[in-house]
């Protein structure tokens, strides 16, 4: 038995560590890759991208493509060109930033106020908005692009930056998140503090919010990586090139800036990485909490 339990636990270390390689990868070549020249990515994978135009007939990748992690030749020439001689760059990932951090800290804001009214009060009415919320959720963004699209322009806000941040205050997922994990607050804690006179904000601020800590990190890093990686929606509501993120650029590569794009995808991953280096444990301890209380 014993033998058959250390085999298993083995195959499975096995198993996930396959896994883990294969997810690494890509990063891993990305990263490798941004620090090669131009002449060395166009020969390993310059076939690729003039196939892609379709100039030539297909060709086998296995064929043609040669990957590899360690440079001929190490240069820091994309990343000169990225951060120094093209602002360009620069002004789109300002541009995500522009973006991203009001429509995550927007979102907290609103989707906790709303996480509180779920948990507070009960009955067939808040079951209903509830339920009707999680439907949303299960909704892919591609469902609700086209009503988004009519009620900005509706609203006066289409091609501006309002387009995407005022569609992205009101995501259903954070409002899911945090009102079960509100609900994981004990009900006497609630009534001692409205026995000593506090009011709904102070039990929601001085209660509610510090025992939602490890959930508003979790739901903070979910939010900022889904919209850091966005390209529909500035693609659909936000016509003005200069005003577009650079996770759009990214979608669009062409064959003459495929070493730029390796720099500008590491780059790009960074803010991604150390927030997720920051609040990993907030992110585990939120995420495991989802599923320890009902309704």
């Amino acid at each position: 038995m014993k033998k058959k339990r250390y085999f298993g636990r083995f195959a499975l270390t096995l198993l996930a560590a396959g896994f883990a390689i294969a997810f690494l990868l890509p990063t891993v070549l990305t990263i490798s890759n941004s620090f090669m020249t131009q002449s060395e990515i166009s020969a390993n994978y310059g076939q690729v991208f003039k196939n892609a135009s379709g100039s030539e007939g297909k060709t086998y990748i296995a064929e043609t493509v040669n990957l590899k992690f360690i440079p001929d030749k190490v240069t820091f020439s994309q990343y000169i060109t990225t951060l120094i001689k093209s602002p360009d760059y620069l002004l789109k990932f300002w541009n995500s930033v522009i973006l991203v951090i009001p429509i995550v800290l927007l979102q907290l804001a609103v989707a906790s106020v709303t996480a509180y009214g779920f948990t507070r009060w009960r009955g067939k009415v808040r079951s209903f908005l509830f339920f009707f919320y999680v439907i949303l959720m299960l909704m892919p963004y591609q469902v609700t692009l086209v009503p988004n699209y009519l009620v900005s322009d509706w609203l006066g806000l289409l091609d501006t930056r309002w387009a995407i941040i005022f569609p992205g205050m009101f995501a259903p997922f954070s409002v899911f998140l945090l009102t079960k994990s509100m609900r994981r607050i004990p009900s006497s804690l609630i009534e001692a503090a409205k026995l000593d006179g506090s009011s709904e904000w102070q039990v929601f601020t001085d209660i509610c919010l510090p025992q939602c800590r490890s959930a508003l990190y979790s739901v903070a890093i979910l939010v900022f990586i889904d919209y850091w990686n966005m390209v529909e929606q500035p693609i659909i509501l936000l016509k003005d090139a200069a005003q577009q993120p650079l996770s759009v650029y990214l979608s669009t590569i062409n064959a003459n800036e495929v070493g730029l794009a390796f720099a500008i995808a590491t780059i790009y991953m960074v803010p991604c990485l150390l927030l997720f280096l920051h609040g990993e444990d907030y992110l585990v301890e939120g995420i495991a909490h989802q599923g320890s209380v009902k309704g």
